[in-house]
């Protein structure tokens, strides 16, 4: 077993991502509530450069709050108006990196140039990792920063050796005990947090129970809304909580409830029998978080999602889950029929970044799959057959959601018969990446584009679904006849 933790480098992504040394400096800034003073390389003078916070971690949302143009000596300005510490990125152009800030403070920063190879002006996202002036081993970019390094040591595969549950499992551990020991004196809350959740969401990638890591990390404890590891760690544990619980019980499933009855009093009342949580406030906000997963699945009735999600934004208490909701109802428009799709960067078969706007003017079959997903792998062998039938009329593009690289390198290898486009959904810190863009939240989503780059059908029908005679129609292609006689 491998793991592929979120902050390992993979050595295959390009040499962009290198880190660089990081120098830090802060000061006390009471005329801005966040400035952000930079110098940028020659190469982006005259360019813009916008800073982005994000709204909430179910929807991925952005918010853009200022921007500035680049001057001829580099220098440029930003601000942001917070009341917590949280990551935010700086984008130029496709050029993204990430900057963890908090209220009341003067950033100085460097933006390093783009390695010549990558195309600046391209659709691709390119990573770089920024450098703040000064030192100060106790600012929180700069614990984040030695957390990395200690992280990476532990879980880099130098070696290419073969890496055990067991071995993994010490690992963890010896991270927890290297923690305790090196940050003992640390008063920094979202650091301490930062460290803790990101080593539970690392046993969580090691599969150590869903309802053992939910009681010792979620349950009793402040729900961090804006805190990004802990909302990476509550998604990946949560996430299928309502079929998880609705598989044990006899009588009305999650199913009925959603797509029959519409209503939030009856999945309330369904999630109130677990009394494994004290807290109502945790409890709706899993069902939020599980009802964003389901709009996006062909099991549940889209409208009946949204319809649900209506009721939670007009009766909610809670200002966090009233906003969340808000934004889901937006997205759920958004990503209906007839709106503009997504375009993403993702890992193509030879290992460079690539944009889907490649696709251009073309028809598009898109699906999301996991080699861990059974389902998905059924599905791929009539993806193929359907590329025979239409591959000159549309473009077929697959997208392997795996944690490992090294995993979907190895399913390529053992499917070469496989020859349409099949990339890997890059993932870098807290980026979106395909599978955000089109809110897939499990291992499997499927979507059709047509040749305008509007959503011909979201979700669209998988393969074994009936895809095919949606193809049929839209391109007119006549079914064959078996009966004798007839040609």
């Amino acid at each position: 077993m491998y793991l592929n933790p979120k902050l390992i480098l993979y050595k295959s992504i390009p040499t962009v991502l290198k880190y660089l040394c990081c120098l830090f400096l802060f000061t006390k800034c009471y005329s801005q509530n966040v400035q952000i003073n930079g110098r940028a390389h020659s190469t982006y003078a005259g360019k813009i450069i916008e800073l982005y916070t994000s709204t909430d971690y179910i929807t991925s949302t952005r918010q853009k709050e200022s921007q500035d143009t680049i001057s001829k000596d580099g220098s440029f300005e930003l601000h942001a108006q917070i009341d917590m510490v949280q990551p935010v990125s700086l984008k130029i152009g496709n050029v993204v990196a990430r900057l963890y800030i908090q209220p009341d403070y003067r950033y100085s920063i460097t933006v390093p140039e783009l390695d010549q190879d990558k195309n600046v002006n391209s659709d691709v996202e390119l990573f770089v990792n920024i450098g703040v002036i000064g030192r100060d081993s106790t600012e929180l970019n700069a614990l984040i920063f030695d957390y990395e390094e200690h992280y990476n040591q532990l879980f880099s595969a130098t070696d290419s050796r073969y890496m055990s549950r067991a071995l993994l499992f010490r690992r963890v551990d010896s991270l927890q005990k290297l923690c305790d020991r090196r940050y003992a004196k640390i008063k920094d809350s979202y650091f301490k947090n930062y460290v803790t959740y990101s080593i539970a969401s690392v046993n969580a990638s090691l599969s150590r129970g869903e309802e053992y890591l939910m009681r010792t990390y979620l349950v009793g404890k402040p729900i961090q809304y804006l805190h990004y590891e802990y909302m990476q760690f509550f998604n990946s544990v949560t996430r299928g909580y309502l079929e998880r619980i609705s598989s044990g019980r006899k009588g009305q499933t999650v199913y009925n409830i959603i797509n029959t009855k519409a209503s939030y009093e009856a999945l309330r009342d369904f999630v109130n029998l677990d009394k494994e949580f004290a807290s109502d406030s945790l409890r709706e906000l899993i069902i939020i978080r599980d009802l964003w997963d389901d709009y996006f699945k062909a099991d549940y009735s889209p409208d009946a999602v949204s319809a649900i999600v209506s009721q939670i934004n007009l009766q909610t208490t809670i200002k966090e889950h009233k906003k969340i909701t808000t934004t889901m109802l937006s997205y759920f428009h958004k990503m209906q029929v007839g709106s503009k799709a997504p375009i993403f960067t993702a890992i193509s078969r030879d290992g460079k970044l690539i944009s889907s706007s490649v696709f251009k003017g073309k028809w598009v079959y898109l699906n999301f799959f996991s080699t861990k997903n059974t389902e998905s792998l059924k599905e791929m062998p009539k993806i193929a057959s359907l590329k025979k039938k239409f591959g000159d009329k549309l473009v077929f593009l697959s997208i392997c959601l795996d944690d490992s690289i090294s995993s979907y390198q190895h399913y390529l290898k053992t499917n070469s018969k496989f020859d349409w486009s099949i990339w890997y959904n890059y993932n870098e810190n807290f980026f979106m990446t395909g599978k955000d863009f089109y809110f897939v939240t499990g291992t499997e989503g499927y979507f059709l584009i047509n040749n305008l780059g509007y959503l011909a059908q979201s979700p669209a029908a998988a393969p074994s679904k009936g895809i095919e005679y949606k193809l049929n129609v839209i391109f007119k292609v006549k079914p064959r006849t078996t009966r004798t006689g007839i040609r």
